[in-house]
């Protein structure tokens, strides 16, 4: 399959410590993590690729490992729009939250995610190919595809046309679609470090910090609905595993959402 392509209560600041307290690996577990990762390349086969029976486990929906969470705070609740917030700022508030940190978490793992490692951007059987301003398609590793994500979404967040920051600017006619189109970006290379590197993070011991983050973003995106059942199939397994409605018409998802965009 191939595919183109203020801060909300209990979420830090993107500065300081990081992602929800996230502070630097210990050096034996980065050690011990290179190792691993040499001896993972010597399984592979000849072109780099990971042999087909590694791709089909899935050791994220391991019920140990998939339980695991840094916080047991309601998340449901955290993602509605509180009463007299405009619906545009609530978005660009939590969206901007969003983009700092998967950029941290995907940070944490960036080592590993090389050309040679991560010759596409793929996502099990999925692969999602870049389109350039001249809508060209632009096949490329999955460290240029995050790159291309992470540098357009930082334009984005940063342009006062778009999200403005100043009293008295008001949100383009087209914000939601953006939105939308970022947190698609975002969903991507979430998808991403779970299917390629979540024996990574599980070896540094961020798997907690990773489905803490999946949980809230996914949540968030069905609240106010943000993203494509069909674009998200992809890991629906995972999204049951943590979230529960996998197709997001569970509590808070897409008819919740629908009644958002009516509302405005």
């Amino acid at each position: 399959m191939e595919t183109g392509e203020g801060l909300p209560s209990g979420w830090p600041a993107p500065s300081g410590q990081g992602l929800l307290g996230l502070q630097s690996p210990d050096p034996r577990l980065l050690r011990d993590l290179r190792a691993f990762q040499w001896f993972r390349k010597s399984k592979a086969k000849p072109n780099g690729k990971k042999p087909a029976a590694a791709e089909e486990k899935k050791v994220y929906l391991e019920p140990e490992y998939a339980k695991s969470r840094i916080t047991d705070f309601g998340f449901k609740e955290l993602v509605v729009l509180p009463r007299e917030i405009d619906l545009n700022e609530w978005l660009a508030s939590n969206t901007t939250t969003f983009f700092h940190h998967v950029n941290l978490q995907y940070s944490t793992i960036s080592e590993f995610c090389t050309g040679e490692a991560c010759q596409t951007m793929a996502v099990c059987n999925t692969q999602y190919y870049w389109y350039d301003e001249r809508g060209k398609k632009v096949k490329c590793t999955a460290p240029q595809y995050v790159d291309f994500v992470m540098s357009s979404v930082q334009k984005l967040v940063t342009d006062e046309d778009v999200f403005p920051t100043k009293y008295g600017r008001e949100f383009p006619s087209s914000f939601e679609a953006l939105v939308r189109k970022i947190c698609r970006y975002l969903f991507h290379v979430l998808a991403h470090i779970y299917s390629a590197h979540f024996k990574e993070t599980l070896a540094l011991e961020l798997h907690g910090h990773l489905n803490t983050l999946y949980v809230h973003f996914i949540l968030f995106a069905r609240e106010f609905n943000l993203l494509d059942p069909k674009e998200t199939a992809v890991m629906d397994d995972l999204t049951e595993a943590l979230c529960g409605g996998g197709g997001g018409d569970g509590p808070g998802g897409a008819a919740g959402a629908q009644n958002h965009v009516k509302e405005r």
